[in-house]
């Protein structure tokens, strides 16, 4: 058994040879990416635009793929161009050269501004690189560069792909790429040299052209002609001659007297610094031929005034010092902070009003409760004395962030009316009020709708510009605290004592928050008020009722009920009955109409004296009487803000959708319905609910034509289904209305409490909140800033940013509570517009636009300077003879020109003095910072029989750099 048992024991290793390897799973990947973005077969595409590589469109597409566990990532850069003609394909005959060769021979795009490395030194228009996906990864060594490279090669042949393939070796920064390319019966090969040190005998043309030469090893005798693309880059730095004309703020004169206050509404603008760092000029000889130039190590006739071609960039200040983005920056900073006023000027001055602070707090959010909040806990007069007290005794006159000087210098530019009292008197006042001018009804003007900000004349604008400058100039957040206390303590004090004017005037209050809006309604309401009193009643004319559209037609004509309704000073209008908008109840007796009698439900005895009427209601009569139908005087409804609305619908929310959380909600909603009722029972004895609501909603009232008894054909009305239902709230509301004219109804709107709720509201409010309230009015002035400064240049590109910024921050600032990240967006397209004018200032200056006297000259250099900033790289027409060419042989002259050399590095003394041998002369321009040439030819390779294929080599040679990118042809048919 044992013996039986050793042949099954024995195990044999069978190898499947027919398993795919790893390499070979990465090559299939590498075929299938080609495949899915169909790049296999012949390439066909027109001849190359001049230019085309800057002004087209590039674009790109990338995949991964894995050689085992380390990913490559593959992508493919492609221009966008129209497609060819059908039968390209099919004329392109056997022997036509793949379209990436006949690419490395096209001049038309040499040397592009703004292109991939790879564009720049081989003239591809398409080409796809495999590079390790992650940053820190790097193909190194020597064995697995030649194994990706043979992957290219096999997937190349495998797919008949014409477009080059390019593998990403070393590391990352030094962009060194192999490749491979492959077409019928023809092969290229990419190849890099890169070298940190140049080598002597290659930093000239001779050298190059021996290095090209050798590498293609023509069989040929005499060796085919060779064509030169030559480009040397001098870099100045040197500004010495031309300063920058920016202006630093002159602090000193925001509270002179000689200035005034008015310098506070001017935010700042321009950048501190120069913001243009270099000026590149590129001397171009885009063709030449072997022989034409002399270059070598003792002699150059490379002269850059001689060169045909010019073409200048400028490299700009790495993030620039702007004023107003500092200004920006510096006030969306005070958004972020925590500190309440009191923790910042280090004291509290409410300390003992706690309790009473949190029950302001809540006042609001207390929509349901039947009984309203004691005014005398929101006495602002009480709080303003007390705060006052503490300041003092917490804070002397001297610690005071903001000293008297530039406190009375903004509290003047925020309320010119007060200087205005002091030396003219009221009555002087009130009549240049009377003539101030309407506000401006411009684009620039009506942006602070679309920000939800404020006009750049209103009071809130002023008062964020003001807060703007504190917080940069003057003491920062403790600046800001201390003048919003001064400014609440003032408003306080100007309410209590009845003088609005300075708030009511052209300065009025808009949007610091929903809640000055809702200041805003109170003042109007009050200054309506007391205008009535001052006025004549016989030279007032009639103001038009509050109803709307909804309670039927036009509300126009005479009013004299309404005229009486004016004339009580602030204090006695909870004093008195007979005032307008103040009864004490809603039960109150009503003195001569008979009404203590009523019964719910009984139609208002006819008899009753009218109160309160408008006119007449066009042809409208009342159902029962007879009589015609008034439009009553009705009161106006309770204003509600932004914030108001959404707390009410949150409370509103909160009942539920219970039969008694309906009812509740109703009932809340129906107090401007009563009012509206008892108006219109005061107006029209003896109405009935559907004489109501054939004025108040027409649409609940149905009316069809019927036949009567008699035959006859009449029109017969009733209410709506709505208006039908049990316990309708109409009809409850209409039962217990009472007929009680406007006049003497209780108010809809507390302004006094509402007012004093607000006031309250602002004085606790956080310097950061504050801060967030104002930021649109401070963006919308930085918008109005760069619209102005613009303006004087004329830059298209600025004007389409600013639209953009315009755009941008309707959308953001429309909502109540905007991201952060969108304000930080917002604040550096300002920021980058300001560059962009400090630029094009900067340019201005450095090639005197301005004080060109030439007309065609300046708008040729204005023209000039514009496409600097705009485009990357300019033209200079004319080269070195043209004016802009003239003005920049100028500059670099006049820094050669240094009144007292500094010691230099023996090396960089060595290299500028062989630099001035080789060319001749005293240069007038410094060494070339940068040198670039494209040799390109057609020879037959390997052999001398082999088909005639381009050849093409660029070399760079900088202080520390040296490249060479040659891409050489080969015949794999005939070698």
């Amino acid at each position: 058994m044992a013996a039986d048992s050793e042949p099954e024991s024995e195990v044999f290793e069978i190898t499947d040879f027919t398993t795919a390897s790893e390499w070979e799973r990465f090559i299939s990947k590498i075929e299938e990416v080609l495949n899915d973005w169909k790049l296999i077969g012949i390439t066909s595409g027109k001849p190359l635009e001049k230019g085309i590589f800057t002004t087209g469109t590039w674009e790109e597409k990338s995949d991964e793929i894995s050689f085992a566990d380390f990913k490559f990532s593959v992508t493919h850069h492609y221009l966008v161009q129209e497609p060819s003609d059908k039968d390209g394909k099919e004329e392109l005959g056997e022997d036509a050269l793949p379209l990436p060769m006949q690419d490395l021979l096209c001049m038309n795009n040499d040397f592009p501004p703004r292109a991939h490395c790879l564009v720049r030194w081989y003239g591809l228009r398409e080409f796809v690189v495999i590079a390790p996906a992650a940053n820190n990864d790097a193909v190194v060594s020597e064995s697995k560069c030649n194994l990706l490279l043979s992957s290219v090669s096999i997937a190349l042949g495998n797919t008949g792909c014409q477009v080059p393939l390019f593998v990403q070796i070393h590391q990352k920064w030094r962009r060194m790429y192999v490749g491979e390319c492959q077409g019928p019966g023809v092969r290229m090969d990419f190849e890099m040299v890169h070298l940190r040190k140049v080598p002597s005998q290659y930093t000239h043309l001779s050298g190059l052209l021996d290095i090209f030469k050798t590498k293609i090893g023509c069989p040929l005798t005499p060796l085919p002609p060779v064509s030169m693309a030559i480009r040397l880059t001098y870099v100045l730095q040197d500004w010495q001659q031309y300063f920058w004309p920016q202006q630093p703020p002159d602090i000193d004169a925001l509270v002179g007297g000689e200035v005034g206050g008015l310098e506070f509404g001017k935010l700042p603008f321009g950048a501190c610094e120069d913001p243009i760092s270099e000026l590149h000029l590129a001397t171009t000889w885009p063709h030449l031929a072997e022989g034409i130039i002399v270059d070598n190590d003792v002699y150059s006739d490379l002269d850059p005034l001689q060169a045909p071609q010019w073409s200048v960039r400028v490299r700009k200040a790495d993030n620039p010092q702007c004023l107003l983005g500092d200004f920006l920056t510096e006030f969306f900073k005070l958004c972020r902070r925590k500190e309440s006023t009191d923790e910042i000027l280090g004291r509290s001055a409410f300390e003992e009003e706690g309790k009473e602070v949190a029950d302001i707090t809540h006042a609001l959010s207390k929509l349901t409760e039947p009984a309203p909040v004691p005014i005398h806990k929101l006495s602002v007069t009480n709080m303003v004395h007390s705060a006052k007290k503490k300041i003092r005794k917490h804070r002397g006159v001297d610690e005071s962030p903001l000293n008297n000087d530039v406190l009375n210098t903004i509290l003047l530019f925020l309320f010119p009316d007060a200087a205005e009292k002091l030396i003219d008197g009221y009555e002087n006042r009130a009549s240049t009020s009377a003539g101030s001018n309407p506000p401006p009804e411009n684009e620039d003007y009506n942006l602070f709708s679309q920000f939800k900000s404020a006009p750049s004349d209103s009071l809130t604008y002023k008062l964020a510009l003001c807060l703007c400058m504190i917080n940069f100039y003057h003491g920062g957040v403790k600046g800001v605290a201390h003048l919003w206390q001064e400014f609440i303590d003032g408003c306080c004090c100007s309410f209590v004592k009845e003088n609005i004017s300075m708030y009511s005037r052209c300065y009025t209050l808009y949007l610091l928050s929903c809640f000055l809006n809702m200041l805003n309604c109170c003042i109007e309401r009050k200054k309506a008020r007391d205008e009535g009193k001052r006025g004549s009643m016989a030279d007032r004319s009639p103001s038009g009722a509050s109803g709307d559209g909804a309670k039927g037609g036009d509300h126009s004509g005479d009013n004299t009920d309404k005229e009486k309704e004016f004339g009580k000073s602030w204090e006695s209008w909870s004093d008195s009955e007979e005032e307008f908008f103040e009864c004490l109840s809603d039960t109150e007796d009503l003195k001569g109409n008979g009404q203590e009698n009523g019964k719910k439900g009984a139609k208002e005895p006819a008899n009753l004296k009218p109160e309160g009427r408008l006119h007449p209601h066009g042809k409208l009569m009342l159902l029962h009487p007879g009589e015609p139908l008034y439009v009553p005087i009705t009161q106006e409804p309770a204003p509600m803000t932004e914030d108001l609305l959404e707390e009410q619908s949150e409370v509103l929310a909160k009942l539920g959708t219970s039969a008694e959380g309906a009812h509740l909600r109703a009932r809340m909603q129906s107090a401007c319905l009563l009012s509206d009722m008892e108006s219109f029972k005061a107006a029209n004895p003896g109405c009935c609910l559907e004489d109501f609501v054939r004025w108040y909603s027409p649409r609940d009232y149905i009316e069809e034509e019927v036949v009567d008894e008699k035959g006859n054909k009449v029109i017969k009305g009733e209410l709506s289904a709505r208006m039908k239902i049990p316990s309708n709230m109409w009809v409850e509301a209409w039962e217990t209305a009472k007929p009680v004219p406007a006049r003497r109804q209780k108010r809809l709107f507390d302004d006094t409490r509402e007012a004093e709720k607000v006031l309250h509201y602002l004085a606790v409010q956080k310097p950061a909140d504050l801060a967030r309230h104002l930021l649109p009015c401070i963006i919308h002035a930085a918008v109005l800033k760069v619209k102005d400064e613009e303006a004087l240049e004329d830059i298209s590109s600025v004007k389409k940013i600013i639209k953009q910024i315009i755009s941008h921050s309707s959308k953001v600032l429309r909502f109540p509570s905007p991201e952060d990240k969108k304000l930080e967006e917002i604040i550096a397209q300002i920021m980058s517009v300001e560059a962009i004018i400090a630029r094009a200032r900067s340019l201005k200056a450095k090639f005197g636009v301005e004080k060109c006297e030439n007309e065609e000259e300046k708008e040729g250099l204005q023209r000039f300077v514009n496409s600097l900033l705009e485009q990357p790289e300019v033209s200079v027409v004319g080269a070195g003879r043209g004016p802009a060419g003239s003005i920049i042989h100028k500059l670099f002259v006049n820094a050669q020109r240094v009144p007292s050399v500094p010691p230099l590095e023996e090396e960089l003394r060595r290299s500028g003095s062989q630099e001035e041998r080789r060319q001749g002369v005293q240069s007038e321009f410094p060494p070339p910072t940068g040198r670039e040439v494209i040799l390109r030819t057609s020879v037959p390779r390997p052999a001398p029989y082999s088909k005639a294929l381009p050849q093409r080599m660029y070399s760079v040679l900088t202080r520390e750099d040296f490249r060479l990118a040659g891409a050489f042809s080969a015949d794999t048919t005939f070698f």
